[in-house]
């Protein structure tokens, strides 16, 4: 294994950047999670709250920078119980496993696009799984 970081592996900021500019508008379109999501707060979220996107994605990209070793800190707009904590700022989507799972279907579809080695691709991955608990705590049974 390499002495590099998946920072580094990934390509730094400028290619995590496009990976998670080119994933997010990917969700949007997605009729699972996105605009035609049977999740009232999801649909909500991506036809009403879309002027927030470039935010969002701004805060996607320091995330996963995050999270793989980089040089720049996530610092959440709404904290969980970690720095890098998921669960409050998605409580209110009542995100189920299932519409997470297909979220990170959608990831992994992104890692492919943009030609994301296979390492690197399950290492995202199961960094991005590492926080399911989280993400679907405020879903409704």
């Amino acid at each position: 294994m390499s002495d590099q970081s998946l920072y580094e592996r990934l390509g730094g900021v400028f290619a995590i950047a496009a990976v998670v500019d080119h994933f997010s508008d990917a969700v949007v379109r997605n009729p699972i999670v996105g605009q035609q999501s049977q999740n009232p707060a999801l649909r909500e979220w991506h036809t009403q709250n879309l002027g927030r996107l470039p935010g969002l994605k701004f805060m996607r990209t320091l995330w996963v920078c995050n999270v793989a070793g980089g040089p720049f800190e996530y610092t959440p707009t709404v904290p969980g119980t970690t720095v890098l904590g998921l669960e409050e700022a998605h409580r209110r989507l009542h995100i189920s496993p299932d519409e997470f799972d297909e979220v990170a279907a959608e990831l992994g579809r992104t890692l492919d696009a943009v030609g994301v080695p296979e390492q690197e691709k399950g290492e995202v991955l199961a960094a991005f799984a590492a926080h399911k608990d989280e993400v679907t705590q405020g879903h409704r049974s």
